[in-house]
């Protein structure tokens, strides 16, 4: 039913406790925190308290690129004005800012005198290279909350670093005094530690905090779900991830990631300075931009990732998923996981769905083959046999039947990448769930209809969650 997975998420998310509503408590409150103090907003068309900007760590830029995040600098002695947008981290083209590490809060009101509130901390998609987590009135994760009037728990979405500034790694970025690898999940984490320490102040219960995240942000949430440097901080209690986008995790000094540090020294001008990484902390923020798009664009079809993307560093990230879910080592003993039927059609060569195609990909069988040892490079003659044994030209799975080249590939690509890691790690956890998103066209991303559109369709969510 259409209903299922917003209920589903709710129920796991709030243990929900019916009651009336709060009503206005404060407009514009006034939030301190031990750096600073923070002037919030009211919104009294959502009964929505927010703050859209609170910085969680320092800029990045210079002596802090590529390094962990650090302490945020002190707001001074007066009121900091919270509600403005702020700059995404560094994109591929000429977005962003590397002073981007802010985070925005979103509840209904609330005061001392009462009870605090479950908090869910959400992490953004879009491949490990690109997204922002800046929100506006209402914010797109407000259908969820206001499903139902009866929901009370406080929203955290922070920024955290993608591409070349998130996740440049290799051997000399490892073993530099001022640089730390898989910076982009640091930031996680940090927002999940400022949760910790501050979000009493907004109301939440530190001691009940739930992850989320869509496609990179569900891949996000696997990381810090397998991660070994949360090994027993109780960060999070509860996780869910849609769609988590897992490409293979490399080790930071594999050849891949190796070749990668090499092609960006070599086109920002740092190749043969004394001090690479110091040289590559100075150059133009443009620089990099470019590289990293150009780097990104040339990987599109030809691996399993877009170039950038957690890698496996022995100390935060100490092991890769197939690991951890072997092991069983996981941080957060509830999961609830999803993926859509059709989603991995989005991410395949347009052309495997024509005879003619575009390139070296057509509907053919050898069109199939070039894709395939193309996405999979890693794997053997026997490998790639096996998954062509595994995928037939034609079969059925689940409510999907198929004869073509492009359905084939779609199958792959979802189940490698999205499909299976919701499954391995709900399948680990002590308590799990999967959900699989059937509603047609049930393409990647096509289920946030449900928990970031404003419609009609929330009233009609509302009055089912209440029903039931």
């Amino acid at each position: 039913m259409t209903f299922s997975f917003v209920t589903y998420l709710l129920l796991y998310l709030t243990s929900i406790q019916f009651g009336h509503a709060s009503p206005a408590l404060a407009l514009d409150p006034v939030v301190k925190l031990k750096y600073g103090t923070f002037q919030g907003a009211y919104s009294a068309t959502y009964n929505l308290t927010y703050y859209r900007k609170i910085p969680f760590a320092a800029s990045t830029a210079g002596r802090n690129r590529f390094r962990g995040p650090q302490p945020p600098k002190p707001v001074g002695d007066g009121i900091y004005n919270t509600d403005q947008s702020f700059d995404m981290c560094p994109q591929r083209t000429v977005n962003g800012s590397e002073d981007c590490l802010y985070l925005g809060v979103y509840s209904r009101p609330w005061e001392q005198k009462q009870k605090l509130r479950p908090v869910l901390l959400t992490f953004y998609g879009g491949g490990f290279i690109q997204g922002s987590a800046t929100f506006t009135i209402p914010p797109s994760g407000f259908p969820v909350l206001d499903v139902s009037r009866e929901n009370d728990y406080v929203v955290v979405y922070s920024n955290y670093r993608t591409n070349v500034f998130g996740f440049l790694s290799g051997r000399k970025i490892h073993e530099h005094e001022e640089t730390d690898l898989n910076p982009g999940l640091l930031d996680q984490r940090a927002a999940l530690e400022w949760i910790q320490t501050n979000i009493h102040a907004f109301g939440g219960d530190a001691s009940n905090v739930t992850i989320w995240g869509q496609s990179a942000g569900g891949g996000s949430v696997v990381a810090q779900t397998i991660a070994t440097g949360n090994r027993g901080k109780k960060l999070f209690r509860k996780a869910m991830a849609s769609s988590p986008y897992w490409p293979k995790t490399y080790r930071y000094d594999s050849p891949e990631n190796e070749a990668l540090y090499i092609a960006v020294v070599q086109a920002v001008g740092c190749k043969g300075a004394k001090d690479e990484v110091r040289c590559l902390k100075n150059v133009d923020v443009q620089a990099l931009r470019d590289i990293s798009l150009n780097l990104t664009s040339s990987h599109t079809y030809t691996t399993s990732s877009y170039t950038w993307g957690p890698v496996i560093d022995d100390d935060f990230l100490a092991q890769p998923l197939s690991s951890a879910v072997r092991s069983k080592n996981l941080n957060s003993d509830l999961l609830l996981t999803s993926y859509n039927l059709h989603e991995g059609e989005n991410f395949i060569p347009g052309g495997l769905n024509q005879a003619s195609g575009s390139g070296d990909f057509n509907s053919s069988a050898a069109g199939f083959d070039r894709w395939l040892t193309g996405y999979l490079p890693d794997l053997s003659p026997t490998d790639i046999k096996n998954v062509k044994m595994l995928y037939p030209q034609s079969g059925t799975a689940e409510e999907i039947t198929w004869n073509s080249t492009y359905t084939r590939a779609g199958l792959v690509y979802r189940d490698v990448q999205l499909a299976c890691p919701a499954y391995w790690i709900s399948d680990t956890a002590k308590k799990g769930w999967l959900i699989e998103y059937t509603i047609s066209p049930a393409k990647h991303a096509s289920d946030t209809i449900y928990v970031s559109i404003i419609t009609r369709l929330s009233d009609h969510e509302a009055n089912i969650l209440i029903i039931l």
